[in-house]
């Protein structure tokens, strides 16, 4: 018998692409970046935090969109992916703000 593949849903994951301390980092760094590879260092502060913050919350027993406990799915390269398209776009808008 082979190793058995998880299948891991759309609904499994999109909470982790917007979890909003992941968003409010990500926007809130990436739009204080001055050079576009500064939003990779912006997406890895931001997935740390988020994750920090996320098993905190767990770890109380409080409901939270995105929990991060041992038996479930954390999904670090989601929030990773999540929180670099977050800091892109904020990097991107600040860009167009400034003219």
């Amino acid at each position: 018998m082979g190793p058995t593949v998880p299948v891991v849903t759309l609904w499994d994951w999109l909470p982790a692409a917007f979890d909003p301390v992941l968003i409010l980092i990500a926007v809130w760094l990436g739009w204080k970046a001055d050079q576009f590879g500064k939003v990779l260092i912006v997406g890895m502060v931001a997935l740390a935090v988020s994750v920090l913050v996320s098993w905190g919350i767990s770890s109380l027993g409080i409901p939270w969109i995105a929990p991060v406990r041992s038996d479930g799915l954390t999904l670090f390269p989601v929030r990773f992916v999540a929180a670099m398209l977050w800091a892109s776009g904020a990097y991107a808008a600040r860009r167009l703000a400034k003219g």
